[in-house]
């Protein structure tokens, strides 16, 4: 009786790898057939991007669809495209890395070349104290200062920050740049993303925020044309229907968080903020002429002239 219970268990050995292989292949032809995923995000995948993790973990179906999803929202974001070609005089790419045993920072940061201004210095030193101030990065990654949002514990090697941006550039006289943030917190399952947007005048080398832009006071009429453009998005089904509205709080806490080109004021939120980590969208867009009656009107404004 126990040979033969240790035949079934080996047998178990044997088929269950098999079952699992079988299991991605019919839930990414599941997710392409989904009516509900955006056309835009119905790509194909290979078999690692599904699974870009170091160790083995215990999951469900619903958690392997989220895997999926996830993988196909992170393919859309770092595949963007942005202005870096068109800036490559300007904008100057830099990078840093460190593996440690815990835990890898991989940043990648801009520098505005300072021998077509001196005082592109004002950036650059932001940079560096922002971005660089490994310090405190390493110190957060040890407190272990976890995002719960859509999250399963698993166990995993070690913890990762990953940081990569976008630029673009407005009439040339401002560039905006998307940092975006790509944690893996030990402990859970998915990567969770945050985002930081910098507006930085090229004529006068200052950061510019929301008030230098737009009305005073004119949050809540911003906040009622975000919303109103998601509405529009889910109505024509471009994002996924579980993705809700922005509060007027939340707005009020991201409203210096978004970038600009020559057509359209892009808005980043947080993982959760206006979808589900595992769907939807990151952004919001919102064409220039729909912001005319709350841009703000004065000569340094870039959005004017």
């Amino acid at each position: 009786m126990k040979k033969h219970k240790n035949y079934k268990l080996k047998q178990m050995n044997y088929v269950l790898p098999i079952l699992v292989v079988l299991f991605f292949i019919g839930c990414k032809e599941n997710s392409e057939k989904d009516p509900t995923t955006p056309q835009n995000q119905q790509e194909q995948i290979t078999f690692e991007q599904v699974l870009p993790f170091d160790t083995i973990f215990p999951v469900n179906d619903a958690e392997l669809e989220k895997t999926l999803s996830i993988e196909l929202k992170r393919k859309q974001l770092i595949e963007k495209k942005d202005d870096k070609a068109e800036l490559q005089d300007l904008v100057i790419p830099k990078s840093f890395k460190k593996d440690e045993d815990l835990y890898l920072i991989d940043f990648n940061y801009p520098y505005l070349n300072e021998s077509l201004k001196p005082s592109y210095v004002n950036f650059n030193e932001y940079m560096e104290e922002t971005y660089l101030n490994l310090n405190r990065v390493e110190a957060e990654i040890l407190e272990d200062k976890e995002l719960f949002c859509d999250t399963l514990f698993i166990n995993r090697f070690k913890e990762q920050r990953l940081v990569d941006y976008k630029v673009y550039n407005l009439n040339e006289n401002l560039i905006s740049v998307l940092m975006y943030k790509e944690n893996y917190y030990s402990g859970t399952l998915h990567p969770s993303y945050t985002f930081d947007c910098l507006n930085f005048s090229l004529d006068r080398s200052v950061f510019m925020c929301y008030e230098d832009f737009f009305n005073q006071g004119s949050e809540e009429e911003m906040t009622r044309l975000l919303n109103e453009t998601l509405r529009e998005q889910l109505a024509r089904g471009d994002i996924y229907y579980a993705c809700w509205e922005i509060s007027f709080d939340d707005f009020f806490d991201y409203k210096n968080n978004f970038v600009i080109d020559d057509n359209k004021v892009e808005y980043y939120f947080d993982d959760c903020v206006i979808c589900p980590s595992y769907t939807g969208t990151y952004s919001v867009e919102i064409p220039l002429v729909k912001l005319l009656p709350v841009l703000k009107k004065y000569d340094h404004n870039p959005l004017i002239m």
